[in-house]
């Protein structure tokens, strides 16, 4: 069986690899992003599909536009018996989905229609969900609407942040492609539509989403910092005896049976900095102030005291916050 890849992003890798790699299917074509302006710099930067893409030595095609004459010329030539997509970043257009004779199989980072959307990883783990999953399913022209073919679950556990849970269902979804693959080529494909009563969104992260709410409670603050370490990362503002600074919150526990103000510091030990809010507290264990490295909160401490009464905010008035922090030096890489 011949396939088309289209990937761009981490999520994909597995999937391209296991795809490459087995005897009974052949990759004829590697669709990715191009190359985008990264870093400070500006440098361009190819996705992580397309490294490994010239690694397993795949034909990469990098279209600015799926609808552009060339690039289904191309898809044509190549005569894909399926499309595989993963992370792409971009909507198929109809052309493209069904050029191949199955159509096209897209792996999603959920069990749909659960987080629909392009950051189900994240949203699962700020829900506080107990599980998620990947999905094999055929794709069509609404966003991840589709029928579905296979589905496994796995428990979100304490320990995952957003790069944990990522890895492990990124190898499911591969293992679980090659199931899909197989009883493709044997005509036992049994898709089902999808429930839409059921179906919820996982929207992209967007920089309000990055602020904590210190009145939410303990637990929807814990889960707000693992769903974005490493990146991009949980922010608030900590009041210093030298002003606002603005940090990250990059790991993190949770007590119960404490009280305080939301955002304020309870006392500071070697366990981290103890921050109320509602229902408990959340220990904090590693943080980053802006424009310097990921630091354990002891390390932290030593070059920024802190002291029981002092304030994490969800937020400062505008005029403040630009004069404290201007917008270029806040801004991501």
């Amino acid at each position: 069986m011949k396939a088309v890849f289209f990937g761009s992003a981490d999520f994909a890798c597995p999937a391209l690899r296991a795809l490459v790699e087995h005897p009974s299917f052949d990759v004829v074509g590697v669709v990715t992003q191009p190359d985008r302006p990264r870093g400070r710099h500006e440098k361009l930067a190819p996705t992580p599909v397309k490294l490994l893409a010239l690694r397993l030595h795949c034909k990469v095609l990098q279209p600015a536009s799926l609808q552009s004459p060339p690039f289904l010329s191309q898809l044509r030539y190549l005569r894909p018996d399926v499309n595989v997509v993963a992370a792409y970043g971009k909507i198929l257009p109809r052309d493209v989905l069904h050029t191949p004779r199955f159509g096209s199989l897209n792996i999603h980072g959920s069990l749909l229609p659960k987080f629909r959307g392009a950051a189900p990883i994240q949203r699962a783990i700020m829900e506080g969900c107990d599980e998620t999953g990947v999905t094999i399913m055929r794709m069509d022209e609404g966003l991840d609407t589709g029928d579905l073919l296979l589905r496994q679950s796995t428990h979100i556990r304490d320990a995952d942040t957003v790069a944990t849970l990522h890895d492990r269902l990124a190898a499911m979804g591969a293992s679980l492609l090659i199931d899909a693959l197989r009883l493709l080529a044997q005509g036992k494909a049994e898709f089902r539509p999808q429930a839409e009563g059921e179906a919820t969104h996982a929207p992209k992260i967007t920089r309000d989403d990055e602020w904590i709410e210190w009145e939410t409670s303990k637990r929807r603050v814990w889960n707000h910092i693992r769903a974005l370490t490493p990146g991009p990362g949980a922010c608030s503002w900590l009041i210093t005896e030298k002003g606002p600074k603005m940090v990250k919150l990059l790991a993190a526990d949770f007590e119960r049976f404490v009280h305080g103000k939301p955002g304020e510091i309870l006392k500071v030990d070697g366990d981290g900095i103890h921050v109320a809010a509602p229902r408990g507290a959340v220990i904090v264990k590693e943080l980053q102030a802006v424009g310097k490295r990921r630091m354990l909160a002891a390390e932290f401490l030593r070059g920024c005291p802190l002291k029981p009464g002092q304030m994490f905010v969800s937020r400062l008035p505008e005029a403040r916050a630009a004069e404290v922090f201007p917008e270029e030096e806040t801004s991501e890489e």
